[in-house]
């Protein structure tokens, strides 16, 4: 009850939309989760055939020869809720959003470090 009279509030920051997407797709609330994830597209960031989302007001990123940007671990945390609340469906994702979800992989996997981690345990 707390989780869906929060869902309906206006202004949800985008990590609160990500975590409750993910929790709703676990509790099986299958047009919340539909619903906060419609939200979240449209505030993703889709670039270079990926896409993720990052916290409101952020720097925007340094374009630096020879330097890859990784994100901060908060927005690696979010865009991972979000690519769970994609793949927690039941019956099965549809492939319109495995396809999603895929763009979504790609973003997480280009933020690993060299040793196949991230910069946080979160």
């Amino acid at each position: 009850f707390c989780l869906e009279t929060a869902a309906d509030e206006k202004e949800n920051h985008v990590y609160t939309k990500a975590l409750m997407a993910y929790a709703f797709a676990l509790a099986g609330k299958e047009e919340k989760r539909k619903a906060l994830l419609g939200s979240l597209e449209k505030e993703a960031v889709k670039k270079d055939g990926s896409v993720h989302w990052q916290r409101p007001g952020k720097e925007p990123e340094v374009d630096l020869p020879y330097y890859r940007y990784r994100a901060p671990s908060a927005e690696v945390e979010m865009t991972a809720y979000v690519l769970l609340a994609y793949l927690t469906t039941q019956p099965a994702p549809s492939q319109e959003e495995l396809s999603f979800a895929s763009l979504i992989a790609k973003w997480i996997s280009g933020q690993q470090n060299p040793n196949g981690g991230f910069s946080s345990t979160q």
